[in-house]
């Protein structure tokens, strides 16, 4: 839990920041022509994501599930109404105007639905008490949370995979956040169902 805890405060201490000031200007994602309100959805996405992300990360934590239950059950309503499934929605209308091409645009799209649906069915599975489904579909709306801190991770190798082969500087950015996008999503979701299909360790 500690490295997790502290590579995910790393990633919202350089992502959030610029945010904060509500200053289009600062914006890391360029608005694409013909959407105004882009950067304040982008906020929205920003301002939910970050409670998603914090929320995640102490649901999936062994200590307070088992023994501050209510507290987890608590903190798991937040995580997915005023974190995960707002994200979602926001992302993907901005991931539907991606200015960083189609590929990376659909991307966005349907990580933003798998997340949407992962969440909602673990939602439905533990209000009808089914505690196994609850969990795998969980883990997997874990997996779409952190999509967006896995590709920023994945793009300094998609760079150096790319580079070599792109020469104009605004071709190697868009080839290179294209591979970084599909390397995560496929990455998180072969993860987290080897994470469910494992075989647990034979208790000594």
């Amino acid at each position: 839990m500690a490295p997790l805890a502290l590579v995910v405060a790393g990633f919202l201490v350089y992502s959030v920041p610029p945010y904060l000031t509500l200053d289009p200007a600062q914006s890391r994602v360029p608005a694409p022509a013909g959407f105004a309100a882009h950067y304040w959805f982008l906020v929205a996405h920003i301002t939910f994501g970050t409670i998603a992300i914090v929320g995640v990360v102490l649901q999936i934590w062994p200590w307070l599930r088992r023994t501050h239950p209510v507290v987890h059950r608590r903190v798991g309503r937040v995580y997915v109404f005023a974190g995960a499934l707002p994200s979602a929605v926001m992302a993907g209308i901005i991931g539907a105007v991606s200015p960083f091409g189609p590929v990376v645009g659909a991307l966005d799209v349907v990580a933003a639905l798998l997340w949407l649906g992962f969440t909602l069915a673990g939602w439905r599975a533990i209000r009808q008490r089914r505690y196994a489904d609850h969990r795998k579909w969980m883990v997997r709306s874990f997996a779409m949370t952190m999509n967006t801190l896995m590709s920023r991770a994945l793009s300094p190798i998609a760079f150096l995979l790319v580079m070599p082969r792109v020469e104009d500087k605004e071709e190697l950015i868009l080839t290179a956040g294209t591979l970084s996008a599909v390397l995560s999503v496929l990455s998180l979701l072969l993860l987290s169902q080897w994470w469910l299909d494992r075989k647990p360790a034979t208790a000594r």
